[in-house]
């Protein structure tokens, strides 16, 4: 069936969504697969690699309302040129709009795949909110990344169609990859690193993700645990506050800031690192994890996991076998696991272990996208 994906994420754009159009369009038929996402730094090599067809488009009018009425008539060429057959939104608003009419004037049915963000987006007013439910009651099914997410979407709309749950995976590198402990070394070396004990987070750096949360329960660890050392990847909105508080809590020699990066370059990062932890928790706006992609990267490196009890986390790691999930406020409590698991190798072996062989078996593109057929 000749599909097109319409995304408004896509590499070499860094970001969960942009990694699970990625890596959901790698595995379908290239020959079938169209996918539509706007123009952006390094995008021509980037889809020179790809065996399937991508358009790059800017999909808004600077000046006429609504602006998404580009992208409306660059998808209706696009569908009649390349004789689709279905479409795949992401992005509900404000792209359903788009595959609406399309459904109506071409007739051909979507389907609409939700991630989290987009249902507290849709909530925001009544307008919205309305458009929302339209456009999920004309859709052919939808598609969410978690149970939490699928309770979510049921809290706030009615008469839906068919849904199914397809967890994200992370991109079967992660499973696969395998490094030298020279090469390992090395990286350690450049990083200052050997002989410590290292916690990895990688996110975008924003408040529901937890790093200011945990440095206070860091300042606990090192007394314990002294060689420990904290190496924090991304960048966001967030960054100049947790350096501040770093500063603040005389930690500049134990932290260690790194640029977000794209997947396939922080594998290796992960490999050298003893522990991964991310203490998610609901935000002030209210918004939470619906998911959790970096827990299970994580745990398909080998690493135990410490996660922060928020919506679809639970899902994503499960507690007591591939990791702990706290509270993320209980800061004696996340000190207190954190530094049993940096000093228990054997038993966060064990954990990090039970994490890859969960991955390995469930968490595989292949497999999870089964649930479309």
């Amino acid at each position: 069936m000749k599909t097109l994906i319409i995304t408004l994420e896509y590499p070499p754009t860094i970001g969960g969504i942009a990694s699970y159009t990625y890596n959901f369009a790698k595995h379908l038929n290239p020959a079938e697969t169209i996918l539509y996402a706007p123009p952006t730094k390094g995008a021509k090599g980037f889809d020179a690699q790809n065996p399937w067809k991508t358009y790059r488009r800017n999909p808004y009018f600077w000046i006429i309302w609504p602006h998404w009425l580009k992208a409306l008539w660059q998808i209706w060429r696009m569908a009649k040129k390349e004789k689709i057959e279905m479409i795949h939104i992401h992005h509900i608003l404000p792209m359903g709009h788009i595959a609406q009419y399309i459904k109506k004037w071409l007739k051909i049915p979507y389907i609409i795949f939700l991630h989290g963000s987009d249902l507290r987006f849709a909530s925001k007013n009544r307008f919205k909110l309305a458009n929302f439910r339209q456009i999920c009651a004309n859709a052919d099914s939808i598609v969410v990344n978690s149970e939490f997410c699928e309770r979510q979407l049921q809290s706030i709309a009615e008469n839906l169609p068919p849904i199914k749950i397809l967890h994200p995976c992370p991109s079967d590198e992660f499973i696969d990859a395998s490094y030298s402990q020279a090469e390992i070394d090395k990286l350690k070396s450049e990083l200052a690193l050997n002989g410590k004990k290292v916690i990895i987070s990688v996110s975008r750096l924003v408040e529901r993700k937890g790093h200011a949360l945990f440095i206070p329960a860091f300042v606990k660890i090192l007394k314990t645990v002294p060689n420990a050392v904290w190496l924090i990847i991304g960048a966001g909105p967030e960054k100049n506050s947790i350096v501040n508080f770093v500063q603040k809590n005389n930690l500049q020699s134990v932290v260690r800031f790194l640029p977000a990066l794209p997947p396939m370059e922080v594998i290796k990062y992960y490999h050298c690192a003893d522990l991964f932890l991310l203490l998610t928790h609901q935000d002030k706006d209210g918004v939470e994890e619906a998911w959790g992609i970096v827990f299970l990267e994580a745990a398909a490196c080998g690493l135990p996991v410490v996660a922060g009890r928020s919506g679809g986390v639970g899902e994503a790691v499960e507690h007591l076998v591939t990791g702990m999930v706290v509270e993320a406020r209980n800061t004696d409590l996340v000190a207190a696991t954190t530094a049993e698991l940096l000093k228990n190798s054997a038993y966060a072996k064990q954990i990090g272990q039970a994490g890859k062989e969960r991955v390995s078996q469930e968490f595989r593109w292949e497999k999870q996208m089964r649930v479309l057929i």
